[in-house]
């Protein structure tokens, strides 16, 4: 059990580093087009990670 639980943590890692990584190459008007702001980035990208 633990392994697995060790195992999810770190594909939600990767999911998260990747969404940060995309995100943060976008600019300021294209992360308002889609309505986050800089901010906003960690946020977004930990929610997308833990679905």
């Amino acid at each position: 059990m633990r392994i697995r639980n060790f195992l999810d943590l770190m594909r939600r890692w990767r999911r998260y580093d990747a969404s940060l990584r995309e995100l943060g190459r976008l600019g300021d008007r294209e992360l308002a087009d889609i309505g986050i702001s800089r901010s906003d980035i960690q946020r977004v990208a930990w929610d997308n990670a833990r679905r």
